[in-house]
């Protein structure tokens, strides 16, 4: 019998991160074919009043792990509170976001508790029959339907792999911020709290934490922004990206870029979005000079209005576009 899915929320400056819910929302479809409880694990100090919004994202249960230790990030306390949850509850699978805190806490927790992780994943089901299972993979499990398949870019993000780990518990995965859709919230939903205690000493405070700046950007990460104005090969050079600027600040908007700009040196790695950079889903993205290679698309594709300017008639992008416009972004 499955012992639910579990989400490890994150939490900054005790406010939740939308990963967390995002991820939430993901549990509750995969709950179709699991039938079982979705649970939150909220870490943290002095942020029960977080729980609410927990439950009406989706969450079932919420299991809170409240100590000072907990207030900002440290690697050991939060690997030693996530361990203790897994090592009482026995969840079926566990959910982190792939950001910084969850790459860093994961891989962690999985060697641990002695278990698989399948790292940045974009996408994730149960296998639904034994025929489905066996064209994943031939190894012996005990109720294939169980399976969760968990799908991520593979060699450099030119294929698509499907992975399981069947035969251990829980099933592990981060998942890419961006990539899953939060539900609708419902104010009226409740769920149960579940306080969870760990017995924290000073030797697994094995950091001091002195001062938290936190840095002064004008930009926001992508996968929060409403507005996207992208820039590709098709701009012709890093001034290109002046423009694009110039359109991002008329808009309110940020500034993102296809692979091939981040590669030549054009702009920073974080604004780059794609199956090797990040999810994006806003109110609207212009794709400007951007060919629409399936890796660049599979970042943005699940954007509300796409509008593309590119001189080929025939670029890849145009057929995710909802206005496209054939010419010269330079002119």
């Amino acid at each position: 019998m499955s012992n639910g899915i579990f989400v490890v929320v994150e939490q900054r400056s005790g406010k939740v991160q939308n990963v967390g819910l995002e991820l939430i929302g993901e549990a509750t479809r995969l709950k179709a074919d699991l039938k079982d409880d979705v649970y939150a694990v909220l870490l943290g100090s002095d942020i029960e009043g977080e729980v609410e919004k927990l439950y009406h994202y989706g969450a079932d249960k919420v299991i809170l792990v409240d100590h000072p230790y907990l207030k900002e990030y440290v690697t050991e306390p939060y690997t030693k509170a996530v361990t203790e949850v897994i090592k009482k509850y026995d969840p079926e699978i566990m959910l982190f976001g792939a950001s910084s805190i969850g790459r860093d806490v994961a891989p962690r927790v999985a060697s641990r508790v002695r278990t698989g992780l399948v790292a940045d994943t974009t996408g994730l089901r149960m296998a639904k029959t034994q025929e489905e299972y066996d064209k994943e993979a031939s190894m012996g499990c005990a109720d294939p339907t169980r399976a969760l398949l968990m799908t991520r870019p593979a060699f450099g993000g030119n294929i698509m792999a499907t992975l399981m780990c069947p035969r251990t518990k829980p099933q592990m995965a981060t998942v890419r911020p961006g990539v899953m859709k939060r539900i609708d919230k419902d104010e009226t939903r409740k769920g149960e709290l579940i306080k969870f205690d760990v017995d924290f000493t000073e030797a697994d405070m094995n950091v001091e934490i002195l001062e938290v700046v936190k840095a002064d950007k004008k930009s926001v990460d992508l996968t929060e922004a409403k507005l996207i104005v992208s820039g590709g090969r098709g701009i012709g050079g890093p001034q290109g990206f002046d423009l694009i600027r110039d359109v991002a600040d008329a808009l309110g908007a940020e500034v993102g870029s296809s692979r091939a700009c981040v590669d030549a040196g054009w702009i920073e790695k974080d604004r780059q979005v794609g199956q090797t950079g990040k999810t994006v889903r806003p109110d609207l993205y212009m794709a400007c000079g951007i060919s629409g290679a399936i890796q660049h698309v599979a970042g943005m594709e699940g954007s509300e209005l796409v509008i593309s300017i590119n001189k080929n008639d025939t670029a890849p992008i145009f057929e995710v576009s909802d206005l496209g416009i054939v010419g010269d972004v330079k002119v």
